[in-house]
């Protein structure tokens, strides 16, 4: 993969969608993405900054779980159009614009840590999930909190853009803890806020607790706690109304599973030492994503 680029034309694209979210309509106007890559010479593939192990930066290369999917997805491209030497772009996108950048076809693909749910799939399609989740907190251990009703009256962080934002805004009413929800415009951001004691607790998805947890400059002050407010399932993100690509990322994917290399890359990030702190998050295989494996599916979340 080439370096990254913060590319003016994917910037420029990101503030013009931001005053208007791009509709459904408007991907139909963009070109099937094979055919647009075989024209281009180039295939576009997103990455987040900070989604530890998925996608996240090692200095300034992306590396990550859903980086090493999507790497196999790129040789699939090129071996179907027959293009060895292909370019591939990598762009950083937010939870706020890796959509609309989908959408109007300033990327071809979303890496990151994107929940595959019904609302999204409005707009976008998903690729077969990979992982599945759900959103608890993460706390210094000695903040006092150890679950949801610890943080009534009190301020939580969490990332703009994401589904958490909204379940943890519902459960909020729900439950009446009267909280003080404020948001980061990126996990690491959301992260600041409780490392400066702005927030008791920053709301996320608990595999990327642990990756921030561990990667953080103290790991030992830090505890995952609470019970899960959902299981939601992570997945590639594509344009709608392409099929061919999407049989491809699919097809992808099952080979992986199928030869094995699902289960190694796995291993590599979730239960072996990753960088930049050789930290081993020691998460294993949920039973959700074991019989995923074996009946694969892009089943999304409610």
């Amino acid at each position: 993969m080439h370096k990254p680029q913060r590319s003016a034309a994917c910037m420029a694209a990101a503030m013009a969608l931001f005053a208007g979210m791009a509709t459904t309509a408007q991907a139909q106007d963009v070109q099937p993405t094979l055919k647009r890559i075989a024209e281009s010479g180039t295939f576009r593939i997103s990455y987040r900054e900070s989604s530890v192990p998925f996608s996240y930066l090692e200095g300034t290369k992306p590396v990550g779980f859903a980086m090493d999917l999507c790497g196999h997805v790129a040789e699939a491209v090129k071996a179907r159009l027959k293009k060895p030497d292909l370019k591939v772009q990598l762009e950083p996108v937010t939870s706020a614009n890796r959509m609309p950048l989908l959408i109007n076809g300033t990327i071809d693909i979303e890496c990151g840590s994107t929940t595959n749910n019904s609302v999204r799939r409005e707009q976008v399609e998903f690729a077969i999930n990979h992982y599945y989740t759900g959103t608890r907190l993460l706390t210094k251990k000695t903040s006092g909190v150890h679950n949801w009703p610890d943080l009534k009256g009190k301020r939580v962080s969490t990332t703009t853009g994401t589904t958490n934002f909204q379940v943890l805004r519902k459960y909020n009413i729900d439950k009446g803890l009267n909280l003080d929800v404020v948001a980061g415009k990126d996990h690491a951001d959301a992260l600041l806020l409780v490392e400066g004691d702005r927030a008791v607790a920053f709301a996320m998805d608990d595999i990327l607790l642990y990756g921030l947890a561990a990667n953080s400059k103290n790991p030992a002050e830090w505890a995952v706690v609470g019970d899960a407010l959902q299981v939601e399932p992570y997945a590639i993100m594509l344009r709608k109304n392409d099929p061919e690509f999407k049989k491809l990322v699919d097809d992808t994917l099952v080979s992986l599973i199928r030869s094995g290399e699902f289960e190694r890359l796995y291993k590599k990030w979730f239960l072996s030492p990753i960088p930049p702190r050789n930290v081993n998050l020691n998460v294993p295989m949920s039973d959700e994503l074991k019989q995923n494996l074996k009946t694969p599916t892009d089943r999304p979340a409610i």
